[in-house]
């Protein structure tokens, strides 16, 4: 058993086997997903979990060299996107439109779902390196 960092099996693997500028979606549980992407499915019920406590548990286990955001986020969901610049606090940020946004997200290594029901809570996590 694991001592600590990420207990979820699929989601500790997909980091595990993360290079360089690799790519990791969050997701909130209306995003579609590509039928050729790695789907991390743990949305239970609307809301759990939710978005920014999967991206939290994600964040500590990850290094993180750049985020991308719809950029409809800032105006439409403001209250996630301000725990989004807290929490990731100096990582580079991109912002795209959400349609761009569902495209980057098909070259992504998975895409974790959560049960987030709030507008454009959907991140992708660009890998760094630890050395």
């Amino acid at each position: 058993m694991k001592k600590y960092g990420i207990l979820n099996a699929p989601i500790a693997e997909v980091l595990a086997a993360m290079g360089h500028t690799d790519s990791l979606a969050i997701a909130d549980c209306g995003l579609p997903i590509a039928n050729d992407v790695r789907r991390i499915d743990l949305a239970v019920k609307k809301g759990l979990p939710s978005f920014l406590e999967v991206l939290s548990a994600i964040s500590d286990d990850m290094v993180i060299e750049k985020i991308v955001l719809a950029a409809e986020i800032q105006e439409k969901n403001p209250a996630v996107f301000n725990a989004i610049l807290q929490m990731l606090h100096g990582i580079p940020i991109e912002f795209v439109q959400h349609t761009e946004f569902k495209a980057l997200t098909k070259s992504c290594k998975a895409i974790v779902r959560t049960g987030e029901a709030t507008p454009y809570a959907n991140i992708i996590l660009y890998s760094g390196v630890n050395f």
